[in-house]
C-alpha cells in the first residue's frame, strides 16, 4: 500500500511540473519511479503508457483553445513515434545493471539543460512562416529516442529549439508539442511492449500513476498562475540533477563521504539559484509580441 501511495505522489509531483511548466513530466516522474527502485526500462514503460492518457487530453484542451499548428504536429510527430519506438525497443533489451547509470546519465543531462534553459531569460521573436521540415524531422527521431530511452526529455528537447527557431509564437509551441507527444507515448509504449511483453507491464505502478496524475492537473493550472516559469524550471531541473547524481556515484561505488559532500554542495548551489531566479525580472520585452500571445511572453521572461 506505501509502494501504490509512493506511485501515486510520482505520478501527481510529475504532473504538478509539468502542467505548471509545459515539460517535466517524463523527466520527473521517471527520475522519482527509479528512486523507488523500479528498472528504468519498467519506469519508461509506465510513464509512457501513462502518458497516453494525460497527453490525449493535453492535446485536445490545446486543440481546442487554437495552440496547435496542424501542419507542424504531422512534421515531428511521426519521426517523435519512429525515435520513440527505436528507443524504446534497445532500452528494453538492457540488463537491469547496465541500463541503470546509463539512464541516470541521459537524465542528469537533460537536467541540466533544463536548468540552464530557465536559468536564462528567453524572449524570441516570432519570424514569418513555419519551422521546416529539415528541422522538424531530425529535431523529432532525437526527441522522441531520448523521451523513450532516459524516461522522459520529449519537451526539453523540442520545445527550446522550436522556441529558438523563432517561427511560431511560445503558446503555439507547447500546445503543438504537448500534442505531438501524444504520439511519442503510444509508439514507445508499443515499443517496451514488444521489447518486454505485455505480461511485464506492471500496472499496479501504472494506475496509480496515471491517477496522481489526473488528480494534479488542475492544480498544475492553479500554479502557473502562481509561481514563475523561470522558478519552477530551476526546481526541476536542480531535483532532476540531484536526484540521478547520486544514482550514477553509487553505481561507480565512490565513497559515502565523498557522496554526501557532493549532494552537500549541490544542494547549496541549487537553493542559490533558486534564490537568484525569484528576484523579478522586466518583462518589457514582451511588447515585441502580438497581443493575444504577450501574457505567455510575460510568463516566460518571468
Amino acid at each position: 500500500m506505501a509502494a501504490l501511495l509512493l506511485i501515486a505522489l510520482a505520478g501527481f509531483g510529475a504532473q504538478l511540473v509539468d502542467g505548471s511548466l509545459g515539460m517535466g513530466y517524463g523527466l520527473t516522474s521517471s527520475t522519482l519511479l527509479m528512486a523507488i527502485g523500479l528498472t528504468p526500462a519498467l519506469a519508461s514503460a509506465s510513464v509512457h503508457l501513462a502518458e497516453i492518457g494525460t497527453t490525449a487530453a493535453s492535446g485536445l484542451a490545446h486543440g481546442k483553445l487554437g495552440n496547435v499548428d496542424k501542419r507542424v504536429l504531422w512534421r515531428i510527430s511521426i519521426p517523435g513515434g519512429v525515435g520513440a519506438f527505436m528507443g524504446a525497443t534497445i532500452l528494453a533489451g538492457l540488463s537491469t545493471q547496465a541500463a541503470r547509470p546509463w539512464a541516470s546519465a541521459i537524465l542528469l543531462a537533460l537536467g541540466i539543460y533544463v536548468l540552464m534553459r530557465f536559468l536564462r531569460t528567453a524572449r524570441p521573436l516570432v519570424r514569418r512562416g513555419r519551422p521546416g521540415t529539415r528541422l522538424l524531422v531530425p529535431l523529432g527521431l532525437v526527441g522522441g529516442f531520448v523521451d523513450a530511452t532516459g524516461g522522459g526529455g520529449w519537451g526539453p528537447v523540442t520545445t527550446p529549439a522550436l522556441l529558438a527557431n523563432g517561427r511560431m509564437a511560445p503558446n503555439r509551441v507547447v500546445g503543438t508539442m504537448n500534442a505531438a507527444e501524444f504520439v511519442v507515448a503510444v509508439s514507445a509504449s508499443a515499443g517496451f511492449i514488444v521489447g518486454l511483453g505485455a505480461s511485464a507491464i506492471q500496472w499496479n505502478v501504472l494506475l496509480p500513476l496515471l491517477i496522481g496524475g489526473l488528480i494534479a492537473a488542475p492544480i498544475a493550472a492553479w500554479i502557473t498562475h502562481r509561481l514563475p516559469m523561470r522558478i519552477m524550471g530551476v526546481g526541476v531541473g536542480g531535483m532532476i540533477i540531484v536526484t540521478n547524481s547520486v544514482t550514477i556515484l553509487r553505481s561507480l561505488q565512490v565513497p559515502t563521504e565523498l557522496l554526501l559532500a557532493v549532494l552537500a554542495v549541490e544542494l547549496l548551489l541549487w537553493a542559490g539559484l533558486l534564490l537568484k531566479v525569484s528576484r523579478p525580472v522586466p518583462v518589457r520585452d514582451a511588447e515585441t509580441w502580438p497581443s493575444k500571445d504577450r501574457s505567455h511572453a510575460q510568463s516566460i521572461a518571468q
